[in-house]
């Protein structure tokens, strides 16, 4: 049989829920079946179930199946009913042994927190809100390393500490938009032997107030570095400033204790000059770091943190259809949130360099490209 690329070890810890003596398919045999149907094409129960019959002998190559596979039915009542916070960790652990076989990158690792809504998985009729996960994304080798479910978007402060601290964050920068800007996931980044970068914004206003008057002083001496980058009749301009002197932040001028930030070494701004159309726009953006990165990093680091917007949300909206998914029923939609961004992983360390979409379109094309790729080895 094909190996799975410790896919199925790192999640035989899962306890199933049913009845033992009742049990036609396994559930290894499901969980595999939901894996290759996404990877392959799936976007919903009824299409990864459909799949599935068509590719019995492929799927047989990994598990038996003795019983052929499962109704789409029985999937999603599955689906539903495991635990989410097991589903969550066996992830965790499947993609740290996926990273470790991964060829090392140059450069340390970039750790962008940020969270997204899927949209249609509410329910109204019975006052559930839509799913919203936060995701941990290593920037360098475009991989999810972690993710949790949190009730909404404004729940993301409370919720990102227990993201962190089931990942290994050893010497990485963790970036990590307003939201983060907290003492709580301040110490907590730093207790797990990383750095942060924060960004700053109105929800902080009198340190914001104080560090908009710092790079607005004309006499103080900063280090900053400017690029220029000109593509589709628009051109834009970045300005990359920072002070690496942090004394000025006296904690007893702030709103209250809530908002220290322990080990902040420097502050940083990123001014965004953009033309296009003859018409020229302005944005500064504000950020703390517990690390002295000079100009040209600190420029590359908020960069790389929009890569999650860019190469994950964006890659699960128009390769995976994610806002269009209508999974509401109990733990389906954050367990399939699981099975995407495994997919989603194994698609972008496979060959050959295209797009995703392209790549998803040749796993449901080619059964052998399939399996090399569940088995982490296109």
């Amino acid at each position: 049989m094909a190996e799975a690329h410790d896919f199925l070890a790192c999640f035989s810890a899962l306890s199933d829920p049913r009845q033992r003596n009742k049990v036609l398919y396994p559930l290894p045999e499901i969980l595999l079946l939901l894996l290759a149907g996404t990877l392959a094409g799936g976007d919903d129960f009824v299409e990864i179930a459909l799949w599935g019959r068509q590719h019995l002998d492929l799927l047989r190559r990994f598990l038996p199946y003795r019983n052929g596979t499962p109704s789409h039915d029985t999937i999603g009542a599955m689906v539903a009913l495991i635990d989410p916070v097991s589903f969550r960790d066996a992830f965790t652990t499947w993609v740290e042994a996926f990273r470790a076989e991964l060829e090392p990158s140059d450069g340390p690792d970039i750790i962008a927190v940020d969270g997204k809504t899927s949209r249609r998985t509410h329910d109204r009729a019975k006052g559930r809100e839509p799913l919203h996960t936060l995701s941990a994304w290593a920037c360098r080798e475009r991989l999810v390393i972690g993710q949790q479910a949190t009730a909404t978007k404004a729940n993301e402060a409370v919720t990102i500490p227990l993201l962190l601290e089931r990942l290994q964050l050893k010497g990485a920068l963790v970036t990590i938009d307003a939201a983060g800007a907290t003492t709580k996931i301040a110490k907590t980044i730093l207790a797990r032997e990383a750095d942060y970068l924060l960004a700053l914004k109105a929800n902080r206003p009198a340190l914001l107030a104080e560090t908009e008057a710092l790079f607005a002083d004309p006499h103080l001496p900063l280090a900053e570095v400017v690029t220029e980058e000109q593509s589709h009749g628009r051109l834009e301009r970045r300005r990359a400033v920072v002070c690496h002197d942090a004394s000025w932040i006296n904690p007893t001028r702030w709103e209250s204790d809530s908002v220290r930030f322990p080990g902040v070494a420097m502050v940083g701004m990123i001014e965004s000059t953009v033309t296009r159309d003859s018409k020229t726009s302005c944005e500064r953006r504000y950020y703390l770091c517990s690390t002295r990165l000079d100009p040209t990093s600190f420029g590359r680091a908020v960069r790389a943190h929009w890569s999650i917007e860019n190469h994950l949300h964006w890659t699960l909206d128009v390769v995976f259809r994610d806002d269009l998914a209508r999974l509401r029923t109990d733990n389906a939609p954050e367990n399939m949130s699981v099975i995407k961004h495994m997919a989603t992983n194994l698609l972008r360390a496979a060959k050959p360099t295209t797009s995703l979409k392209n790549r998803r379109k040749l796993a449901g094309w080619n059964p052998d490209y399939l399996i090399d790729v569940i088995a982490g080895k296109a």
